[in-house]
């Protein structure tokens, strides 16, 4: 019986392996958010009280706020569905800017943790809901002054995306300075960004509501159709 030589078998070529393409399934989570957030905030704006018929009456407001009930069920589960995508987003975007950032960078925990700020905040926003939103049927069982501070809850805390302005100027840095995104991301991601930051440290913080789910729509939907990294 022969034996192969020993040389042979070192030599032979070792198989090849197939690179694996890097999911993108959080990039997609971001384009969810980003719709959803959208969608967040026109469903807040659709529970508003008439405010020139209102004024000044808790009574006139708890009666306003009753006919919108619809808007607040469908507000909370657009705030609740936005909240819960974000911080998948988050993470990914911070895995994303690690992988191609130099070591020890702050840009990935930065942007993750400006994300999951926003995401608390729809947490919060959407926190009261149980107990008026629901209750709205039956008007009669509130304080008046309760429930017309619910609709300015409603009207105000889920809008506070101030965080993702925080997480657009690290995406902005790190795509920038290090080339670890689309140049075109870093671009899109410093003007919104600086939008999104500026308006929220305004006394009028509520209009980042308007920018921040814009940014994470637009830059999942790079991440997910155009980033090849």
């Amino acid at each position: 019986m022969s034996i192969p030589p020993i040389e042979s078998a070192a030599l032979a070529p070792a198989p090849t392996r197939v690179a694996a393409r890097r999911p993108r399934a959080w990039a997609w989570a971001g384009v969810a958010a980003g719709g959803l957030g959208i969608a967040t905030i026109q469903a807040s704006m659709l529970t508003s009280v008439n405010w020139e018929l209102t004024a000044g009456d808790a009574e006139a407001m708890l009666a306003d706020a009753a006919e919108n009930q619809p808007a607040f069920l469908a507000f909370h589960l657009l705030a609740v569905l936005t909240m819960l995508v974000l911080p998948v987003f988050g993470a990914g975007l911070g895995r994303r800017l690690d992988a191609q950032s130099p070591a020890g960078s702050l840009h990935g925990p930065v942007a993750q943790a400006g994300i999951l700020l926003t995401a608390v905040a729809l947490l919060l926003g959407s926190g009261l809901d149980t107990q008026f939103a629901l209750g709205l049927s039956e008007p009669d069982l509130f304080v008046p002054e309760s429930a017309a501070f619910y609709t300015d809850w409603v009207a105000t805390i889920p809008w506070l995306w101030v965080g993702v302005g925080l997480s657009a100027l690290a995406l902005a840095v790190s795509s920038l300075r290090h080339r670890s995104a689309p140049r075109w991301l870093g671009v899109v991601s410093l003007v919104l960004g600086l939008l999104v930051l500026l308006t929220g440290a305004s006394p009028l913080q509520y209009l980042a509501g308007f920018i921040g789910p814009v940014w994470v729509l637009v830059v999942s939907l790079g991440f997910a159709l155009g980033d090849r990294r």
